[in-house]
């Protein structure tokens, strides 16, 4: 998992577990942000899951939620929301929080590097 100092000041630490073509929507909202290590205990962090979650990759994404307790999950795009196109797919998870408990929805497909921006913003303001 990559990690950003979303607002350039340590306020919020963004991890995007990037499982499908949603990913090049966090990585088209990452630019000229900072990389920075895995977040420290006490730092704000939002986990954002971009992508179709298959029951291959669930228990991997169960698990890296689970090692960052306290964090927002974000469920972005239609595939990480609800399964997207794939939704009747016997091996696709109907969404993340059918996994984890998710803070925060980002509708589309693709949604717009703008949309996870607002939805950040919203959550480093708690």
């Amino acid at each position: 998992m990559r990690y950003w100092d979303w607002f350039g000041d340590g306020s919020l630490v963004v991890g995007v577990l990037g499982l499908a073509c949603c990913v090049v929507e966090t990585e088209a909202a990452s630019l000229g942000r900072a990389e920075c290590p895995a977040p420290a205990a006490g730092d704000t962090v939002a986990l954002v899951v971009a992508g179709t979650v298959t029951d291959a990759v669930a228990p991997v994404v169960a698990a890296s939620v689970a090692a960052h307790p306290g964090a927002s999950v974000v469920a972005f795009g239609a595939c990480a929301s609800a399964g997207g196109p794939y939704w009747d797919s016997p091996v696709v998870t109907k969404g993340v929080d059918q996994l984890v408990a998710v803070d925060a929805y980002v509708p589309g497909c693709p949604p717009t590097p703008a949309a996870l921006d607002a939805v950040l913003g919203a959550i480093a303001r708690g």
